[in-house]
């Protein structure tokens, strides 16, 4: 099985079977986005408690690159600071730009090749943009 291969599988893995999806009961971080040229929304949810992502979830509709890329991230930032939340999505943004990063997360670099299309990379940084967008706030 050809590298490609193997990350097509591990993104449509992660679109049909979401991990993280759904909303959280207690109070959290609410975070809604948008990608008008496709299409793309995302609505995010984190629980944040002294300085640690508790929780994440996520709904939202669009592309498999999209929604792969949020189960992605919601599973990789459970447990991290923020700062290390923060951090993470910088190397996201690196790789979408085609510079080699590795993750603790080892699913996230499926999404590597998606920097050969440039249209789609809005798609993969949205629920990235939304993490980032709902913990600087939270930055201690």
């Amino acid at each position: 099985m050809q590298l490609d291969d193997l990350y097509r599988r591990v993104i449509m893995d992660h679109y049909k079977s979401p991990r993280n999806r759904g909303t959280l009961e207690e109070e959290a971080i609410t975070v809604n986005l948008n990608n008008p040229t496709c299409g793309d929304r995302i609505s995010l949810q984190l629980q944040v408690e002294d300085g640690i992502v508790k929780q994440a979830k996520f709904t939202g509709e669009g592309c498999s690159i999209s929604l792969s890329s949020a189960s992605m991230m919601t599973d990789a930032v459970k447990g991290k600071t923020v700062d290390e939340a923060l951090a993470m999505t910088a190397k996201f943004s690196g790789l979408m730009k085609g510079e080699p990063e590795e993750f603790d997360y080892e699913d996230i670099e499926a999404l590597s090749g998606v920097n050969k299309f440039p249209a789609r990379i809005k798609c993969a940084m949205l629920p990235w943009n939304a993490l980032r967008k709902g913990v600087e706030g939270k930055q201690k």
